[in-house]
């Protein structure tokens, strides 16, 4: 199985507000951060704020941050969220189905990898956030506001 772009860049966007939890950041930053598209990421941002993961301030000194504590949000609970589906394979037409034992096979895999999303929070992934924070900082312009 492979996680879609919006996951990925919405994984992104959590790591990035948690990476700098002291201050608020920028979409703009953000995606020259990463050099994901700006138009893009908006759609993301606004996704994560309506399902209460970020919070926007808009204005002069508006950003970005996250709407609940970085230990608080798992990455199994934002796959969950941005991915639509988790099939990984359509049996519907296929003659052995109702005999098969993959759909069967294919289901508890898809729970495995869940449950692992699920032991992990998005704070997890800053294993070593002085070396992130040297990489962003040198990337990205600080104190810009909501673009």
């Amino acid at each position: 199985m492979r996680l879609t772009r919006y996951t990925d860049y919405s994984l992104r966007v959590l790591i990035h507000l948690a990476l700098h939890d002291d201050r608020l950041c920028s979409i703009g930053e953000i995606s020259s951060t990463y050099e994901i598209s700006h138009n893009h990421l908006m759609k993301v941002v606004n996704a994560l704020q309506h399902d209460g993961f970020v919070e926007t301030l808009r204005g002069r000194g508006g950003g970005l941050r996250l709407a609940r504590p970085a230990d608080s949000i798992s990455v199994g609970e934002v796959v969950r969220r941005t991915e639509e589906g988790f099939q990984l394979a359509d049996c519907s037409g296929c003659a052995l189905s109702p005999a098969c034992g993959l759909t069967g096979v294919l289901q508890k895999g898809v729970q495995a990898m869940l449950a692992v999303f699920d032991d992990y929070m998005i704070a997890d992934m800053l294993t070593d956030k002085a070396a992130m924070l040297r990489m962003t900082n040198r990337q990205s312009p600080i104190g810009i506001g909501l673009s």
